[in-house]
């Protein structure tokens, strides 16, 4: 996967927007994060403890947690080598996470 792919699969979420401050891309649902590039193969997703820690159990070498994020809903994605499939499924949750805010 890369960052086109990405850019694909979250842009296609409905209401969410793409921006690009400090020149790496982010999508937001009504303002509120669900994805943002890190660098050139990482990606922060906005997700709820209990989906992070399953998807962490499930796919070590697809997501992880820095220390940075430990206490906030967010995990972060390889997106140049993990799992696409769980990684477009994390982003969809992020999206839903948001929604679900309205």
């Amino acid at each position: 996967m890369d960052i086109d792919e990405v850019a694909r699969v979250a842009g296609a979420l409905a209401d969410v927007r793409r921006t690009v401050p400090a020149g790496r891309p982010e999508w937001r649902y009504h303002g509120r994060l669900v994805a943002r590039q890190l660098d050139n193969a990482h990606l922060v997703i906005r997700a709820d403890f209990d989906y992070r820690d399953s998807i962490l159990r499930q796919l070590p070498g697809t997501f992880s947690v820095p220390t940075r994020y430990l206490r906030h809903m967010m995990v972060v994605a390889d997106f140049a080598n993990g799992d696409a499939g769980a990684i477009e499924d994390a982003i969809e949750a992020a999206w839903l996470l948001q929604r679900s805010a309205d």
